[in-house]
């Protein structure tokens, strides 16, 4: 059984009275422990396609399954619950909240998780920041950590509930070469770990760490 299953994905939005259709009837399936890339130009559809694999948003026709349940037909607070538990996000701008340190910015998360053990979500957040590298910069906030290691945060913050899916977009997108390549490599390495992740790029470079390729072009996939 796949990990994500769409079939026949559309999602149309209202520009004043036209009706704008973004995706056009995408069926994808993503198997568990897969790194698939997600490209394709600007306007194609990434970011939309994303959001509802996600759970950040609802296709307006089509059924997605994850994981065997029915999502597609989720109200909006039980998406927010499904999504905080089942997967991690890593954006390209970071998205740290400026006044709470390192350590607070990965605990975020585990704040809307009822049921954990005293202790534990603490326990584990200081793991990731040891995963990546930052067990000494708990105490900073993200305006004392450069670039790389504000992404670094984003993706311990990712990995806090231990989801089944990550879901990167444009993770190197404000970050160097070098740097790219280290924040590439530790997704590589959550993959290798049996991590589910999707990344969503249009740089071949990044592309190039992904198992598979899915080519987004006018709202349609190929791939």
């Amino acid at each position: 059984m796949p990990l994500c299953s769409l079939k026949n994905i559309r999602k149309s939005y209202s520009l004043g009275q036209e009706e704008v259709e973004i995706l056009r009837g995408i069926s994808l399936e993503i198997q568990e422990g897969e790194f698939v890339a997600l490209m394709g130009p600007s306007g194609s559809g990434k970011t939309t396609l994303m959001n509802i694999i996600g759970c950040l948003d609802v296709p307006t026709t089509g059924e997605y399954i994850f994981a065997g349940q029915k999502v597609s037909g989720l109200t909006d607070d039980e998406l927010s619950i499904f999504r905080n538990e089942h997967m991690g996000f890593v954006f390209q701008n970071f998205h740290l909240l400026p006044y709470a340190n390192v350590l607070e910015n990965v605990l975020l998360p585990t704040l809307y998780v009822s049921g954990k053990k005293e202790g534990a979500p603490l326990k584990r957040a200081r793991e990731l920041l040891k995963l990546v590298g930052l067990e000494d910069r708990e105490r900073f906030k993200p305006s004392q950590l450069s670039g790389g290691q504000q992404q670094r945060v984003a993706i311990a913050r990712a990995l806090v509930n231990d989801p089944r899916l990550i879901l990167a977009d444009e993770p190197t997108g404000q970050l160097d070469s070098s740097t790219a390549r280290e924040i590439m490599d530790l997704l590589q390495k959550m993959g290798h770990g049996g991590k589910t992740v999707m990344v969503i790029t249009h740089d071949l470079a990044t592309a190039a760490y992904a198992e598979r390729k899915v080519h987004m072009q006018d709202g349609l996939v190929s791939g």
